[in-house]
């Protein structure tokens, strides 16, 4: 199955989204960013730790919204790791939430990811990319709170690929939700729907790993994909910074998003 297949085309949601563009300013709030090698490719309720917060002078530039896709699914966990069971190298995102008119961090937001298993598989659509697996409707879904610096921390995999779509990652951004006895979330406003995206390079070495192997659906690549358009960090792309010497120690990915409030 293809998103295309099954969402509305691509186009702006009506809210607008913002990234920051000094590279710079992106890399001083990754987590380990500092580090050599760095590859620039453009429990349950949790608060991310703190960093630096923005800098005021930062400029920011538009970007775009994306569909949520056939696959997303409500009321999931509010935790910093979402791996569960699943095997695949680790992928340690830093996401950073500011206001579009000011770049101040956003305190509180809630920002929710979701995405495929090294079999392109989602958890409650198991089945849809070819694959037989068990399915709790859970894995890789989840969200955190971001702290002071507007920053969410969220440990994750690697994710593969099904029939029609580069490799990627959904995810919301929403403020004000309550938090549930059963680890979930309630109410709040939804702010901002996207995407985040993997260079091909990097996407390349991670797929010759034995654990990506076995998904034998055609791999789509990122100029191949029919929603990403080369837009570098303003359509999503992560920078990248490897977490050990071979592809196997896995990723740190960071990327700012800023969301207009209101």
């Amino acid at each position: 199955m293809t998103e295309t297949s099954k969402e509305h085309p691509e186009t702006s949601m009506g809210r607008r989204t913002v990234l920051l563009a000094t590279g710079a300013t992106a890399a001083a709030l990754a987590v380990g960013a500092a580090a050599p090698g760095t590859e620039t490719s453009g429990g349950r309720a949790a608060t991310a730790p703190d960093t630096a917060p923005v800098a005021a002078a930062a400029v920011c530039t538009l970007t775009k919204e994306l569909t949520e896709g056939p696959y997303y699914l409500d009321g999931q966990y509010v935790r910093s790791d979402i791996r569960e069971d699943k095997t695949g190298i680790p992928l340690k995102l830093t996401l950073t939430v500011v206001d579009d008119d000011t770049c101040a961090p956003l305190k509180d937001a809630l920002v929710e990811i979701w995405h495929c298993d090294a079999l392109g598989e989602y958890s409650g659509f198991v089945g849809n990319n070819g694959h037989d697996e068990p399915d709790n409707g859970t894995f890789l879904r989840g969200g955190v709170l971001t702290n002071a610096a507007g920053v969410a921390a969220i440990t994750t995999v690697y994710p593969g690929w099904y029939r029609g779509r580069c490799v990627h990652i959904h995810v919301k951004v929403h403020t004000d939700v309550t938090l549930t006895p059963d680890g979930s979330f309630t109410g709040g406003q939804e702010l901002h729907t996207g995407q985040l995206f993997f260079a091909e390079t990097i996407t390349a070495r991670v797929a010759a790993l034995a654990a990506y192997r076995v998904n034998t659906v055609p791999r789509t690549t990122l100029a191949q994909d029919s929603i990403y358009d080369e837009g570098g960090a303003a359509s999503g792309l992560l920078t990248l910074t490897p977490l050990g010497s071979t592809t196997s120690a896995g990723y740190a990915g960071a990327l700012t998003l800023g969301v207009e409030q209101g």
